[in-house]
């Protein structure tokens, strides 16, 4: 998660709806939503914690480019591509796309 908000934070269209949140947090509910579109436990809650970039106030055109950052940590990583489009997948939908 880190890798990846650094990305977007270092990215000058995006880094001011950045400015006050509280990044640990956000870290938090993209991490579960993450673990949980890869198929990982989500925890004592019953659903991941989805909108977790709903709330920053992203255009639809902004929002995916946050998740293409997400895809090219994870491509980087070398996690495999079904695992990736779950991603991408999970982090549309949280939009609402």
């Amino acid at each position: 998660m880190a890798r990846w908000l650094r990305l977007v934070a270092a990215d000058a269209e995006l880094a001011p709806y950045l400015i006050g949140v509280d990044r640990a947090r956000l870290a938090g509910h993209l991490a579960l939503t993450l673990t949980v579109a890869l198929g990982g436990p989500a925890g004592d809650i019953a659903r991941p914690a989805a909108g977790a970039w709903r709330g920053l106030g992203l255009t639809e055109e902004q929002h995916r480019r946050v998740v293409d950052y997400l895809a090219g940590v994870l491509w980087a990583l070398d996690v495999p591509a079904d695992a990736v489009d779950a991603a991408r997948r999970a982090f549309a939908d949280e939009a609402g796309a």
